[in-house]
């Protein structure tokens, strides 16, 4: 049966401490019942170690310590063999101690016999000793792997025309690819020799045992990049690069309803891939100009077409351009007003998705004439004045509609009317 505990009994911290109080708290009995530093009592001060690390497990996990707020141990319970080092996973957390820890027990700076810095790889060795990972690990160490090159991006303008109707374009870019003389290795036949400073393991690694303690440092190898591998003899098209620069032409297919910001993906034309890794992608980044007859609005298509005067008066119909260079009729009808929209549906831009099209707004403007004949003058002169006409008479009966109401209303108030008796 699993002993039961009071983890923060074991912190000396309150339930209502928080979660920095929960950590200054660990960090302290950390450093007073390390091992190393109570080397007297090894033995009672690694099991007071692992106890404080077990009730920090519990306490700095929110989940966790829900769990043994409300029910105890049983909330959390680490098996029949009870809390191991293999269950602690707050070493990212803590990582600060352990470098207090380290800086504490080696005077401040931890090195070999010979001279040689472990920081780092020490640091990670010590996580290792105590959490049980195993010490013939590569602690976090990879070798170096291939790497996917880089994304490029190409900015291209085209025309509100283009962008309505799509079209395939040639863009020129220059960029880095695989040497074909070598394949990307960066070597001539027979080139390739095993790193002597690693014996090919790409990595190197420094011990340093103190006590029980050891301590690994694990580095890659600066001689040979973490290949396990140097260039003998180099080759002679890309100077053991493994990449060529060169100007290539790319076909650019551009879909219907594309819009300035849009991103069109072309796979595998980006920077190329390091170690035989995959090339990166190349993004088209559409700019569409701004056009002399229409304003885009989404998928809608805005435009304004001067019409004469008698156009509106009477009614018309006249003709508009499209944006796929066709033309459309628009009836107006008489009397319209000047400034009036004329909707004509699904003649606007395409959708990108395949979503039919917008439509295209067309107002109607009156363009006043600036040079008139004799003749037209006096014709309109001659309808100002039958306008000014009108206007008279129309005021006219209004003032007469408005007298006849105003004498009703005062017959049936008996305004101004004379009452008395004799």
């Amino acid at each position: 049966m699993t002993e039961k505990k009071d983890y923060y009994t074991i912190l000396g911290v309150g339930r209502e401490a928080s979660k920095e109080d929960i950590k200054r708290a660990y960090r302290r009995l950390a450093k007073k019942y390390h091992p190393d530093l109570n080397k007297d009592n090894a033995k009672e001060a690694e099991k007071k170690f692992k106890e404080i690390s077990e009730a920090y497990e519990v306490l700095s996990d929110p989940q966790k310590k829900m769990n043994y707020d409300k029910f105890g141990q049983a909330g959390v319970d680490f098996g029949p063999g009870g809390f191991e080092w293999s269950d602690f996973t707050r070493f990212n957390d803590v990582e600060d101690i352990f470098g207090d820890l380290l800086k504490s027990f080696f005077g401040g700076r931890a090195s070999t016999g010979a001279g040689a810095d472990v920081g780092a790889g020490a640091r990670t060795s010590f996580f290792d000793m105590f959490f049980d990972r195993g010490m013939d690990r590569d602690m976090g160490y990879e070798r170096v792997r291939p790497t996917r090159g880089s994304d490029l991006r190409y900015d291209l303008e085209i025309d509100l025309e283009d962008a309505a109707k799509g079209m395939k374009k040639e863009v020129s870019i220059f960029k880095e690819e695989r040497c074909p003389s070598c394949n990307g290795t960066g070597v001539s036949s027979g080139g390739i020799e095993v790193c002597s400073a690693c014996s090919g393991s790409g990595q190197l690694r420094k011990v340093l045992r103190q006590g029980f303690a050891q301590f690994i440092s694990v580095s890659v190898c600066p001689h040979c990049d973490g290949s396990g591998q140097k260039i003998k003899n180099p080759c002679d098209d890309c100077n053991g690069s493994g990449k060529i620069k060169v100007t290539k032409q790319i076909s650019v297919r551009i879909p219907p309803g594309v819009d300035s910001g849009s991103r069109l993906r072309i796979s595998g034309e980006g920077g190329v891939g390091e170690r035989g890794g995959p090339p990166g992608d190349l993004f088209v980044v559409i700019n569409v100009k701004e056009h002399e007859f229409f304003r885009r609005a989404g998928n809608d298509l805005f435009c304004e077409i001067p019409v004469r005067f008698t156009q509106l008066v009477f009614g018309d119909d006249v003709e508009v351009r499209t944006i796929d260079n066709n033309s459309a009729r628009i009836k107006i009808p008489a009397g319209t007003q000047s400034g009036t929209n004329f909707r004509l549906k699904n003649m606007g831009m395409p959708d990108l998705k395949g979503y039919g099209r917008g439509n295209m707004i067309v107002r109607v403007n009156v363009v006043t004439p600036k040079k008139l004949s004799k003749k037209q003058k006096e014709l309109l002169h001659e309808f100002d004045k039958y306008e000014k006409e009108d206007k008279k008479e129309e005021e006219g009966r209004k003032q007469k509609k408005s007298f006849s109401w105003w004498s009703r209303d005062k017959s049936r108030t008996g305004i101004g009317s004379e009452s008395g008796s004799e």
